[in-house]
């Protein structure tokens, strides 16, 4: 009975990495810049995706997030991708800032350590943390385990879900949901592991910050110009902060 319960799991992850590593590699599409393109043909170097988030030019518009709703049918109430206000002073100095949030596809994620069933794992071929939806037990360990309030139970799967950097979309060549549609080309997504890839230019020119760096989970989310105010830290109450989540969860993780 073991063998039977074991078998198609390994069979399907293999499968899946043959997805995302074999269909890249020939179907490469000309939305990703070139030198992505070059990176997914790589073999002696497996890519690192990842995505920078620059704060300079979102516009707070929810594209993103209507689209990433719009990609993967994600259910009332549920959320794999949106973006926070962060309002802050004393008038007149007052201003607005955005901050979108998503899975930041960890180098070290908790959510995998704690999975009883193996059904989240960080694939070795690119960086990217999938869930597959028909091993998951439904637990919920991951789910309180991210420290950046990611993934969420699915009520129509019954299975934890996430942003999995539109795994579907990458392995074609395209690039996530959220920077195709995104007006202001505040996104930008590509091979971290590639020092010619706008991506890692990108981040070793400009003072990139992540979220929750103390968590030592090192994200492969990066931001330029993000405003981390946290009003629950008691130095940062003396002024006016408004964090509004655009969420059914309204506290800020």
């Amino acid at each position: 009975m073991d063998d039977m319960t074991q078998g198609p799991a390994v069979d399907r992850r293999s499968f899946l990495g043959k997805v995302g590593g074999g269909a890249a590699g020939v179907a490469v599409a000309a939305t990703l810049p070139r030198s992505a393109q070059a990176a997914v043909a790589k073999t002696e170097t497996n890519p690192r995706y990842g995505m920078l988030i620059d704060l300079r030019r979102c516009i707070g518009c929810h594209a993103c997030s209507v689209a990433c709703k719009s990609e993967f049918d994600v259910p009332l109430g549920s959320t794999r991708s949106w973006v926070e206000y962060i309002e802050k002073g004393t008038y007149p100095n007052v201003k607005r800032s955005f901050l979108p949030r998503l899975c930041n596809h960890c180098t070290h994620p908790p959510c995998v350590d704690v999975c009883p069933a193996g059904a989240t794992w960080k694939r070795e071929e690119d960086g990217i943390v999938v869930v597959d939806p028909e091993l998951c037990i439904g637990c919920g360990y991951c789910v309180l385990a991210c420290p950046y309030d990611a993934r969420f139970m699915n009520p129509v799967t019954k299975s934890a879900d996430k942003c999995d950097f539109c795994l579907h979309r990458v392995s074609q060549g395209l690039v996530p949901s959220c920077v195709n549609t995104c007006m202001a080309e505040a996104r930008i997504f590509g091979d971290l592991n590639d020092p010619e890839s706008e991506i890692s230019k990108k981040v070793a020119t400009n003072p990139v910050t992540v979220l929750h760096q103390e968590m030592g989970t090192e994200p492969n989310v990066y931001y330029i110009e993000a405003d981390h105010t946290d009003p629950r830290i008691p130095g940062e109450r003396a002024e006016y902060i408004r964090v509004e989540t655009h969420r059914r969860k309204q506290e800020r993780t």
